[in-house]
């Protein structure tokens, strides 16, 4: 397939049909961009659910410790906690 065949086909799919760097969302019933959308979520709160559900297929306890460093910062940010309580 060369570039404008490939560009071709690129453009008849969305983009929640395609994902770069990976297929590790792909697999889901229900993507985390689709729920973090429909839901409203703001920044940090789609963090928490994007290294969340995909932990298992991407960067293990990093994505967790990631997912833990938003939920610090919603802590935080929206109720003035510092710090583990």
């Amino acid at each position: 397939m060369n570039f404008d065949q490939y560009k071709a086909f690129e453009d008849e799919r969305s983009a929640k049909e395609t994902q770069v760097g990976g297929s590790h969302y792909k697999q889901y019933a229900i993507q985390p961009i689709e729920f973090i959308t429909k839901n409203n979520l703001d920044f940090c709160e789609g963090n928490v659910i994007k290294y969340t559900v995909r932990h298992e297929d991407k960067g293990g306890e990093a994505d967790i410790d990631k997912a833990i460093h938003y939920l610090n910062l919603i802590k935080e940010l929206k109720y003035g906690n510092r710090g583990t309580k």
